[in-house]
């Protein structure tokens, strides 16, 4: 006599894999901060110390859409490496880019 669980188990042919590596062989990064910005014409492109590369469509983020190359090339990162700053008596813009904002809830 089969069970419930046995009978839909053979409707279904479930497949089983070996997992390869145990779980603390993965890496899950803890925190992030900016090791390296750059620009093109449609993203900012932020390189984290771990390895990540953030790409921001520009459009998200109107105070650099509408900024000049040279001046989101003025920015600067706060003394933590999580914050991108422009300062309004450097240049054009007046904005903060907080990478946690983009990463997500409990990324940063």
């Amino acid at each position: 006599m089969n069970t419930e669980a046995e009978q839909t188990e053979e409707r279904i042919k479930v497949k089983r894999y070996d997992i390869p590596y145990p779980v603390s062989a993965y890496t899950f990064p803890q925190e992030a901060s900016i090791r390296h910005v750059r620009f093109d014409d449609v993203h900012i492109h932020i390189e984290l110390t771990d390895g990540r590369i953030l790409s921001v469509p520009l459009q998200w983020i109107p105070t650099l859409y509408h900024a000049s190359p040279d001046e989101r090339e003025k920015y600067e990162i706060d003394p933590s490496r999580t914050t991108l700053l422009w300062d309004a008596d450097k240049c054009d813009i007046n904005d903060e880019l907080h990478i946690a904002d983009y990463l997500g809830s409990g990324s940063a």
